[in-house]
């Protein structure tokens, strides 16, 4: 999922406007024009984050790949916490060993801003039917009436696959990064307990164990599925299920889309199970949502506790 980047004020109400110009010079493809206006606007405002990101963009666009470079990597400086997704397009330019290329901060803002609109979009605009495929693959390893006492929704997001879970699942338990998304399932009345935090912090400190943990189109957001899964073992009851879905592609370890998503190869996901000590009963290729009218190439795992 994209989004237009928080614009994060110059403070200067006509350097601000200049920052639009620029923006609409890009969409027109006057992306060295741009860059120009960019570079006068930073000279007064050397402090201007959105300013800067939009710069690396525009060198992106003109070919000068080393300018975008410098430009994304003075937007870390100034907000290492990462609100714009800069580390993200770094990764994307080549380089290497970006620390936090997909910063928590990054993810809650994107989520944030997207929180009205995300049903009416997701569902709408982009046919995601996660929680329907997630169900069915459930039913296949289990059957139509298994029933989990106690389920954990990872990236429960505005609750779509609390709503597909709810009348299998005794307590129903949802947690996400972004306050904003919780506040919309928390209007829907499915959970019983959300909270807003990290997945992996939230499992390592939350005492329960789970019959059922699942995890929809969520791992897109994770370069490496092994530290998520070692949580998810350690949290699950003896022979409890987890179910999740990812993108994926062709190869056998992780790349970071043109999306900004990461696709995870089988050979990665597979060895991430076995490494903690789950076992994988459900495998298949589907596709949750479509993009740019194309369906994007996913798998759904479903792996069971040992017990």
């Amino acid at each position: 999922m994209n989004s237009t980047p928080l614009l994060i004020s110059s403070g200067d109400p006509l350097l601000d406007r200049r920052h639009d110009w620029a923006r609409g010079l890009i969409e027109r493809g006057e992306a060295a024009a741009a860059a120009e206006l960019l570079r006068d606007t930073l000279s007064k405002a050397p402090g201007f984050i959105a300013g800067w990101f939009l710069l690396g963009q525009a060198r992106i666009e003109a070919g000068d790949l080393e300018e975008a470079v410098q430009a994304f990597r003075k937007v870390i400086a100034i907000d290492p916490d990462d609100r714009l997704g800069a580390g993200l397009r770094l990764a994307r330019l080549g380089e290497k060993n970006v620390p936090g290329a997909m910063s928590p901060t990054y993810v809650r803002t994107l989520f944030d801003q997207y929180a009205g609109r995300f049903d009416r979009e997701l569902v709408g605009a982009l046919a995601y039917r996660g929680p329907a495929l997630m169900l069915a693959a459930i039913d296949a390893v289990v059957g139509e009436k298994a029933y989990f006492p106690r389920v954990l929704d990872l990236g429960c997001g505005t609750g779509l696959m609390g709503a597909a879970i709810r009348a299998r699942a005794g307590e129903l338990v949802g947690v996400d990064l972004s306050s904003k998304m919780i506040a919309e399932a928390d209007k829907k009345k499915i959970y019983d307990r959300l909270a807003v935090d990290d997945l992996i912090v939230f499992m390592d400190a939350d005492p329960a164990a789970y019959d059922l943990i699942l995890a929809a189109d969520v791992f897109v957001y994770l370069s490496n599925l092994t530290p998520a899964l070692l949580r998810a073992a350690k949290k699950l009851a003896a022979c409890g299920l987890m179910a999740f879905t990812v993108e994926t592609y062709k190869g056998d370890k992780v790349i970071l889309g043109d999306t900004l998503r990461f696709a995870h190869g089988e050979k990665h996901l597979r060895m991430a199970a076995q490494n903690a000590g789950l076992d994988t009963v459900w495998l298949e290729s589907v596709s949750t949502r479509m993009e740019k009218n194309s369906s994007v190439e996913g798998r759904l795992a479903v792996l069971r506790a040992r017990g």
